[in-house]
């Protein structure tokens, strides 16, 4: 004989609802708090082993003569900062793990790690000089392309538009940074070997160009400190230095001999600039937290008032009679208004911006309807906020997409592949991510 319980559980109301709303929003703030660290220790260690990168190509295409020491020195500042990184990413382990926001953000992490762990692998190949520069480039390049993966991924997980905004310059600036960087390793080994061949003369061609489209989208979300770090950057007078190497570099035939002497000036043209990067880097890691910080305490603030408001109208009885409460419904404001344009005559049409009632107690039902009407229009408006934010990181997203998509069926390599694909854009006159979308469309079409 089955017992029935003495009570049902009581129906939780409209107020729990919005409190929960309100609570999930503080989370996902303290979770950006948490992972400001992360991304901060990310972006010092993609630093340190970009330096290492430079100095291991001079020391390669030097066939050992050049940067020997100083690669060492490198070398032993890139594993303090992979420590840090360890440790970091230890402190938000559990949070990462047992309430998980993103499965492709914890992806990311662990392609990270798994990279992190044949570091000592390639330092030993360069060591022993069984590796070519081009091929250490590309190691240390897909390294660093796994941990400045870990930010975009974060940054595609933020609901909050101020902090979304940072997020995406941050991890735009961070991919110019590396680009640079690249180049700066792409020269040093041509520079270091006294000549540049056709091949590396258009990858640094392809390197400059890809950097400073990163660079455009850094401009349109970045802040008014770090863009005034960056406009310092580019008035400083080494970018004229910089950019007669880069037309040398680039402008001449495969046989076309170079001063050896000009490896040590371009590296250390390049790595300056590369230390300025970092400090507009800084700078927006900086506004970063400041932003964190700011919406975790007025978010934690709006909780705390309405859970107050609400629990002093639960306390208070129901001694007025229930009145019928309106909540807008965008479907049957649709439907009143096609009716009052077949009828507008008609009394029985229901106004446009129709309305679902509930009887509930009129002081309470008025304040809570109140509270969930301004809940709703903040949403949406951080909702709209937010598309531009989402649009960047998504044009990228499909970037990256039909790039590999070339590689793969043409079985050409990366750079080629960003040629390619600009060339179909400048052919039809569209923008990149528009000819991608194509592109994957195309694609996807003929399977």
């Amino acid at each position: 004989m089955t017992t029935r319980p003495d009570s049902t559980p009581e129906l939780p109301s409209a107020g729990d609802y919005l409190i929960a709303s309100k609570t999930c929003e503080l989370k996902s703030l303290q979770y950006f708090l948490q992972m400001g660290r992360l991304v901060q220790c990310i972006s010092n260690l993609v630093h340190g082993l970009q330096r290492e990168r430079g100095a291991s190509n001079v020391f390669l295409g030097s066939a050992g003569r050049k940067f020997a020491g100083e690669r060492q020195d490198l070398i032993a500042e890139s594993d303090r900062l992979k420590t840090e990184f360890g440790q970091a990413l230890t402190e938000i382990h559990r949070d990462l793990t047992e309430h998980p926001v993103s499965s492709q953000l914890l992806n990311q992490i662990a392609c990270a790690l798994y990279s992190l762990d044949g570091l000592d692998e390639l330092r030993q190949a360069v060591s022993a000089r069984t590796i070519t520069a081009v091929a250490a480039m590309e190691e240390y390049s897909r390294l660093v392309h796994n941990l400045i993966a870990v930010v975009f991924e974060a940054a595609d997980t933020a609901v909050d538009p101020t902090i979304a905004g940072v997020l995406v310059a941050m991890v735009h600036l961070m991919n110019g940074k590396e680009l640079c960087g690249q180049e700066r390793a792409a020269g040093s080994a041509g520079f270091s070997a006294g000549h540049f061949d056709a091949a590396l003369s258009r990858r640094m061609v392809h390197l400059f160009e890809a950097q400073e489209r990163c660079f455009e989208v850094f401009t349109d979300f970045a802040d008014p400190d770090s863009m005034s770090l960056w406009q310092e950057l580019l008035a400083h007078d080494r970018e004229l230095e910089i950019a007669r190497l880069r037309r040398l570099a680039s402008s001449v035939g495969p046989s076309v001999s170079k001063e050896p002497a000009l490896a040590e000036k371009w590296f250390m043209l390049m790595t300056e600039r590369i230390d300025g990067l970092k400090k507009v880097e800084e700078s927006v890691e900086g506004c970063f937290h400041s932003r964190c910080v700011e919406r975790f305490a007025d978010a934690r603030n709006s909780l705390a008032h309405q859970e107050a408001l609400i629990a002093s109208l639960d306390a208070r009885k129901m001694t007025q009679p229930p009145v019928l409460v309106v909540c807008e419904s965008a479907t049957e404001a649709n439907a009143a208004s096609a009716a009052d344009t077949e009828n507008p005559a008609n009394p029985a049409s229901p106004a446009a911006g129709a309305f679902s009632a509930s009887a509930i107690s009129q002081h309470f039902g008025r304040s809570v309807l109140d509270l969930v009407q301004e809940q709703t229009r903040r949403l949406q408006q951080m909702s709209s906020e937010l598309q531009s934010a989402r649009e960047a990181l998504e044009d990228r997203k499909v970037q990256e997409k039909a790039v590999l998509l070339l590689m793969k069926h043409r079985r050409i390599n990366n750079d080629e592949a960003h040629r390619a694909l600009r060339k179909l854009a400048m052919d039809q006159g569209k923008k990149l991510p528009e000819t991608a979308r194509a592109l994957l469309a195309m694609a996807s079409a003929l399977k």
